[in-house]
């Protein structure tokens, strides 16, 4: 597998999901891993991002709401998305920046997964 991101779904306002992300281990090893989403009508954007060392960077919207954690050992970056919003509704994608908040990222994108908050 290269990037293969899972468990999204529908959730109500306020709740929670906890995302996958499996990568080979040539892709994870010593790199940055990092989440992103995809509104509908809207461009992609970072929701967080973490060294090989577990340093998380987060993008402003979900500061507080959201942990990214990896296991170096399983090749895995999950998401942990608490006190979901409607505005958080999206595909979400797994890939491997750059760099800390480069903005840029050096897999080609995979399907995501895709998250829904609604009642």
């Amino acid at each position: 597998v290269q990037l293969q991101a899972s468990g999204g779904g529908l959730v109500q306002p306020g709740g929670s999901l906890r995302l996958s992300c499996a990568a080979s281990e040539s892709i994870f090893r010593r790199n940055v891993m990092g989440w992103y989403r995809q509104a509908p009508g809207k461009q992609r954007e970072l929701v967080a991002e973490i060294n090989h060392l577990s340093t998380p960077h987060y993008a402003d919207p979900v500061k507080g709401r959201v942990l990214i954690s990896r296991d170096n050992a399983k090749n895995m970056v999950s998401l942990q998305m608490n006190s979901l919003k409607p505005e958080d509704t999206g595909v979400y994608y797994c890939n491997v920046p750059t760099s800390i908040n480069s903005g840029y990222v050096l897999r080609p994108w995979g399907q995501g997964t895709l998250v829904t908050v609604s009642s």
